[in-house]
């Protein structure tokens, strides 16, 4: 019986047929434009350029030139590249176009597609970002279609890891930059901490094509990019907290071993509450008030540190340095350090250095990111798995491209076995026969770990002529895949590894040529050389056509579906043959978390004898609705990691903006004396409330608020005693005597250099305390959880506690502005001093998988210091030039005797 929707599908087709079938007519369009463009000259070619650009100047839209366009990229392609586009990619092209994303199986020219939409949207001259998942593939793309932008006037640029500012704004300022995703966000989060509109590098975000858009959109959004820097001392403070615990009482706080938690009971808090307050670090009258999130985040650290991590169980002191113990292997992990500050309540416990903690500076989500384009695209092999994603949270529809030819891979039925050791030889017995047919094998492994496993169990069994690619060095990758596909070649793989390159039956003639003859010069023992290469590649593709074409046998299941089709979709491209399996034991982890046990006792029962596999599609559909569970559960921790960020990407929104208008002002006087009026109009409904009696003022407390805060010794107990006062008549004479004192320091500094002064505090000051902001989000973001104990809805606790300590800040940033501004004395040589520099940063991706940073130990560093540092004898007094990096703490080299930070330090 077939469905209602099921018939409509006959008789009219899918949505996805009927989208592919509306893109026909324009495609027909195209091809019949093909000899225009074959007839033009390579120069006439070239000048389609500037006529596309005055169209749209004159008023076109691009879904007016998208034709002609099209067209001509395909000509450029033919000759620059040796490649025409399938009609197909021109399909593929339209959906990018479009803002949605081009599902294309694995072989049918991704990259090539990319260069119609891209330089159609081009022609704008707004700037069109290409992402991709690597430096390699990024240089690699870019090198490689740049030859088609090239030849039609247009240019590439791309962005590494490693470049300098300069380096990154003349990529950026190119018509088509490729560039991989955490560079970009980085770039964006730096740009949003420099002190100058012409430090920045990029230039808006117009259009983005993001290759391989699952890995970049899906798999790594479940962590954000987080760019830190060293924390200012905070020793004492870990120090003090220390002390308090060792006056607890066991009834004062409760451990759970199991969940490795510490928390303190009613009793404990009020005792600590009583210190905190004694010792002067408390605000306010309760621990848990929303401006002493910070000293929560201390005071429980502590508390594990002491009550929960044992020395020489946990941890062992060497060398005055506190060193991890693996809890599994027992081994010591030097250089390893805990996060969130738990190191360094360890130290202080066993009273050893405290190290400076990593504060975090900036950080955003790749789904917020990536949501500040204008347009959005994206291209991959698969993606309708996590369709229902993408629609919600990037507002991005999944087209299916159809194939330039049918598909001829055979996908049999898993193979499942009651044990992994059944398993292994099953697969060895398989490698063995298909490797004696000249059959090439890609065998998948789910991580790392299971591929270096397979390599051993490999060795053992005599197998030597084998390569292990397991995404450690991406240009080795790519040559391993690029060869991959030779007869009888064996390939152990993790499921990600190498994706973007092909595996071409035979070999890939390409990279041979560049491998095996190198900087050879062209002429006719190269083009020898080159011929015998080919017919190489060719006859040895068509043994591993008749052994079959390649064939994909998987060691397991990974949780997502979407992984193990890519996997899949390795073998047959281009109308190739091929094959592929999946090899499963019940001891596998997806068939151990998802009742297996059950599934062991009936397969005993039914008689199941070693080395015997169970084989039925049923077992297949079983196996995907497990699957799709997890795949549900991880598309909620992404949903519930974005709403948490979206309450910091509206802030973050606001700060960078009004950042920008900072820079963009000739000058920021009414932004400061407005700054100046609200502390003021602060200070006095604070001290003199509107309802109060005049023996009701605080006059005394007004007087130090103003002292404090104005730098101004005012009389105001002199003008609270006169006859008839009121607070607005007060408000009016503390207004005018700042309005003076910031007037009269104007007139000395002159206006250039006052504009200079106010500015460069303005935004410090707005940095610096962001800064603080973030560390105590995430504070709250941490401790929030809990709240749910109470029946109470932990986003939207986070919510409110987060708008009001941003409230928080606005009001400290007034107060510290206006503070400093009224104290400001400079030199001449600090204002003329270049812009100031943003601090050393690290940058950091967490792996959602494997929990690693993506970036290592110090790999990470996103901007390296500009200046080093330089002995006392080599600087000169009078020309800071000289001076290199001064420490906040240290002297100012000026020979003043204050600070640095109190001196030059507070505008460099």
């Amino acid at each position: 019986m077939v469905s209602l929707g099921g018939l409509a599908r006959k008789i009219f087709g899918s949505a996805n047929d009927r989208r592919v079938k509306g893109t026909r007519p324009r495609v027909e369009q195209i091809n019949a434009l093909e000899d225009e463009m074959r007839a033009l000259s390579d120069e006439q070619l070239r000048g389609r350029t500037a006529e596309f650009k005055q169209q749209l100047a004159d008023g076109a839209t691009l879904d007016q030139i998208l034709v002609p366009a099209f067209a001509t990229v395909r000509e450029a392609a033919r000759r620059a590249l040796g490649m025409r586009p399938f009609d197909v990619q021109l399909i593929g092209g339209m959906v990018l176009h479009e803002g949605s994303i081009a599902e294309m199986r694995t072989g049918e020219g991704k990259t090539l597609v990319a260069t119609l939409p891209v330089y159609l949207n081009a022609l704008e001259g707004k700037g069109v970002h290409v992402v991709t998942v690597n430096d390699y593939l990024a240089t690699r793309d870019s090198g490689w279609m740049g030859r088609v932008y090239g030849f039609l006037g247009l240019t590439t640029g791309v962005i590494v890891h490693g470049l300098s500012d300069e380096q990154r704004k003349a990529a950026y300022a190119c018509d088509i930059t490729y560039a991989t995703n955490n560079e970009l966000g980085f770039d964006y989060l730096r740009d949003n901490m420099k002190y100058d509109r012409a430090q920045m590098v990029q230039r808006g975000h117009h259009y983005a094509i993001v290759d391989e858009v699952d890995s970049i959109l899906v798999d790594e959004a479940r962590t954000p990019l987080i760019i830190s820097g060293p924390l200012e001392d905070r020793s004492e403070m870990y120090n003090t907290v220390d002390r308090f615990m060792l006056q607890l009482n066991p009834e004062d706080y409760e451990v759970d071993e199991k969940q490795r938690t510490t928390i303190f009971t009613e009793v404990g808090t009020e005792k600590l509450e009583n210190l905190l307050t004694e010792a002067g670090h408390l605000k306010g009258e309760s621990l848990y008030d929303v401006e002493n999130v910070a000293i929560v985040h201390h005071v429980n650290n502590a508390l594990k540190a002491h009550k929960l991590f044992q020395r020489d169980r946990d941890y062992i002191v060497r060398n005055g340095e506190i060193v991890i113990i693996d809890e599994f292997t027992g081994r010591m992990m030097p250089g390893r350090r805990y996060s969130e500050g738990l190191h360094q309540a360890l130290e202080a416990k066993e009273h050893v250095a405290i190290q400076p903690e990593n504060q975090t500076l900036a950080s955003i989500t790749f789904q917020n990111y990536f949501r500040m384009y204008n347009k959005l695209a994206g291209m991959t092999g698969t993606a309708n798995t996590e369709a229902e994603e993408f629609g919600n949270i990037y507002n991005l529809n999944v087209v299916e491209i159809p194939t330039n030819l049918p598909v001829k891979r055979i996908d049999e039925d898993d193979e499942v076995y009651r044990t992994v050791e059944e398993k292994y030889r099953a697969i060895t017995k398989e490698i063995r026969e298909a490797h004696a047919r000249g059959q090439p094998v890609l065998v998948g492994t789910v991580s790392i770990e299971k591929s270096e496993l397979w390599a051993d169990r490999l060795r053992k069994d005599g197998f030597t002529d084998f390569q292990v690619l397991n995404a450690r060095h991406h240009e080795s990758e790519a040559q391993i895949v690029a060869q991959a596909g030779k007869p009888g070649a064996i390939t152990i793989a993790t499921n990600m590894a190498g994706r973007g390159t092909d595996i071409q039956l035979g070999g890939n003639a390409d990279m041979r040529i560049a491998e095996e003859l190198g900087d050879m010069p062209a002429g006719p023992e190269r083009e020898a050389k080159e011929a015998a290469i080919k017919a190489d590649v060719q006859a040895l593709k068509e043994k591993a056509l008749a052994a079959g074409g390649l064939y994909v046998l998987a060691t397991e299941r990974h949780e997502s579906r979407r992984i193990d089709n890519q996997l899949r979709g390795r073998s047959g491209r281009q109308g190739d043959p091929g094959r592929s399996k999946f090899f499963l034991s019940l001891q596998d982890d997806l068939m151990r978390i998802f009742g297996s046990d059950r599934m062991d006792g009936m397969l005993q029962k039914l008689g199941l004898k070693e080395d015997e596999a169970i084989i039925h599609p049923w077992i297949n559909k079983a196996l995907e609705k497990a699957q799709k569970k997890v795949e549900a559960r991880n598309f909620d921790i992404r949903k519930n990691l974005l709403k948490f960020d979206d309450v910091q990407n509206d802030q973050r929104k606001v700060v960078f903006e009004q950042r920008l208008e900072l820079m963009d002002a000739e000058t920021v006087s009414d932004t400061v004396a407005e700054m100046r009026q609200e502390v003021i109009d602060d200070m006095v409904t604070k001290h003199i409330p509107e309802t109060a009696y005049a023996e009701q003022w605080d006059v005394k407390g007004l007087r130090e608020a103003v002292q404090t805060n104005l730098n101004l010794d005012l009389p105001v107990e002199e003008w609270a005693a006169e006859e008839g006062i009121d607070e607005e008549a007060i408000r009016e004479r503390i207004t005018a005597a700042a309005d003076k004192a910031a007037a009269d320091r104007a007139d000395r500094f002159g206006p250039d250099v006052m504009a200079y002064v106010e500015k460069t505090i303005v935004l410090q000051t707005l940095d610096h305390l962001w800064r603080e902001h973030l560390v105590n989000l995430d504070h709250l973001r941490s401790v929030v959880g809990f709240r749910g104990y109470a029946q109470r809805d932990p986003l939207q606790e986070y919510k409110q506690e987060g708008f009001e300590l941003f409230q928080a800040m606005l009001g400290n940033l007034r107060q510290a502005v206006t503070a400093q501004l009224m104290r400001v004395e400079l030199v001449r040589e600090a204002a003329e001093a270049p812009p100031p520099q943003v601090p050393d940063m690290f940058g950091h991706h967490i792996d959602g998988t494997t929990g690693q940073d993506d970036f290592g130990e110090g790999a990470g560093t996103v901007t390296l210091a500009q200046e080093v540092a330089v002995s006392a004898e080599d600087r000169n007094p009078n020309d800071p030039t000289t001076w290199g990096r001064v420490g906040r703490n240290e002297p100012c080299p000026c020979g003043s005797g204050k600070k640095f930070k109190h001196c030059h330090g507070a505008f460099v």
